[in-house]
């Protein structure tokens, strides 16, 4: 059976909280420990069960012959290569490497085969990124989801002396993902971490509609008075929402704009990626008649959307809130009318509509009323399912 793993990364995401995590869920301890002594990297591992806050959890232990070992990608890839692992794991530890390697070759400014592994290309690091690609296909997860990533703040000591948080590498490697700070001033996301997620997870969002089979939670070297420093990951079996996604709500309230401009504007905003535009009449201060723009976009798009609506209208200022998006699961099936075909969108708890479009279309086309070619299409449909 294959699943769905949401990372709730609340109090970030290392290689070791991921691994102790899936462990915590149900990858078996045993296979894992017999892959990583597979890879021959100096590196033996455990697990422990531990609480953090309150929380019982599972703690990944990863303990090294050497701490000093520079390696280079070739050399990581061809361990992993020679390694007793799936195909799957292979590729994805192997995949997340390369991105890690790219990462680190930009932010140094050298090429990627000269690239120096100190933090991450150590045995440890090579244990958990190996660990948690070896864990995902113990489990069968098929996608991965993860949410909007707390990187902490403050300073990193690392072998290129005091960096800031999130460290250059995994502000590189989370480019385009949603990231913010809480909680005490340390280094919650790794650059091991954001590697996985960044190589392997489908998207960033809320937790997607899903049928939970069970949970787990992987254990952070610190255990922080704030918040229960632990990665939780919610294993479970998609249900019939083809979307779930956080969005942003973008508002501005207008009074003194042309309704043409207006108009405009919201194809614009539409033109330029977002997943709603919405123009409502209500009165505002001192009786004025005004219109409420709603845009509702993602996370990714805020800025732009923003901007643009600024350029193109009149407002001065603008609401931005957060909320969550969900959308059935649909197909689109046809039908045939004595006007054309007309295409049929169909939700999976049985809803259905016509393509408006198509039937305006038809309409203008053959000169009959466009309610009558709706109506046409409906009854074709209902027809066809009986």
């Amino acid at each position: 059976m294959a699943l769905t793993c949401y990372l709730d990364a609340f109090s970030g995401i290392s290689g070791d909280m991921l691994v102790g995590a899936l462990a915590d869920a149900g990858a078996d301890p045993k296979a894992l420990v017999s892959a990583i002594a597979s890879l021959n990297a100096g590196a033996t591992v455990s697990f422990e069960k531990v609480k953090r806050r309150g929380i019982a959890a599972t703690k990944y232990h990863v303990a090294v012959e050497e701490t000093k070992k520079h390696r280079h990608l070739s050399h990581i890839l061809e361990m992993i290569a020679q390694a007793d692992l799936s195909s799957r794991a292979r590729r994805d530890a192997s995949a997340v490497f390369r991105k890690l390697g790219e990462a680190e070759a930009e932010v140094h400014q050298v090429p990627l085969e000269k690239v120096h592994f100190h933090e991450v290309g150590a045995a440890d690091s090579i244990a958990d990124i190996v660990g948690a690609c070896v864990a995902f296909d113990l489990l069968h997860v098929d996608a991965i989801v993860c949410s909007p990533l707390n990187v902490g703040s403050g300073i990193v000591h690392t072998e290129h002396g005091v960096l800031p948080v999130p460290a250059p590498a995994t502000a590189r490697l989370l480019e385009n993902a949603p990231v913010y700070a809480r909680g005490p001033a340390v280094e919650l996301t790794t650059p091991t971490g954001a590697a996985v997620v960044a190589t392997l997870a489908g998207r960033f969002g809320v937790l997607p509609p899903m049928k939970i089979a069970r949970t787990g939670y992987g254990a952070g070297d610190h255990d922080f008075t704030e918040h229960a420093n632990v990665l939780r990951v919610i294993l479970g079996e998609p249900t019939g929402a083809m979307e779930s996604l956080s969005v942003s709500v973008i508002e501005a309230n207008i009074d003194d704009l042309n309704p043409q401009v207006l108009a405009y504007a919201a194809e614009r905003l539409l033109e330029a990626g977002a997943l709603d535009v919405t123009v409502q009449p209500l009165f505002m201060k001192k009786g004025r008649p005004g219109s409420l723009l709603s845009a509702i976009v993602r996370p990714e798009d805020r800025e732009s959307i923003a901007q643009l609506i600024f350029t193109e209208t009149s407002t001065l200022g603008l609401r931005i809130y957060s909320a969550e998006r969900r959308v059935q699961a649909r197909t689109r099936t046809e039908v045939a009318t004595r006007y054309g075909t007309v295409r049929i969108k169909v939700g999976s708890e049985g809803s259905y509509a016509p393509e408006y479009e198509d039937c305006r279309k038809l309409a203008l086309e053959s000169g009959v009323a466009l309610k009558h070619v709706i109506a046409e299409a409906n009854a074709a449909y209902l027809n066809r399912s009986r």
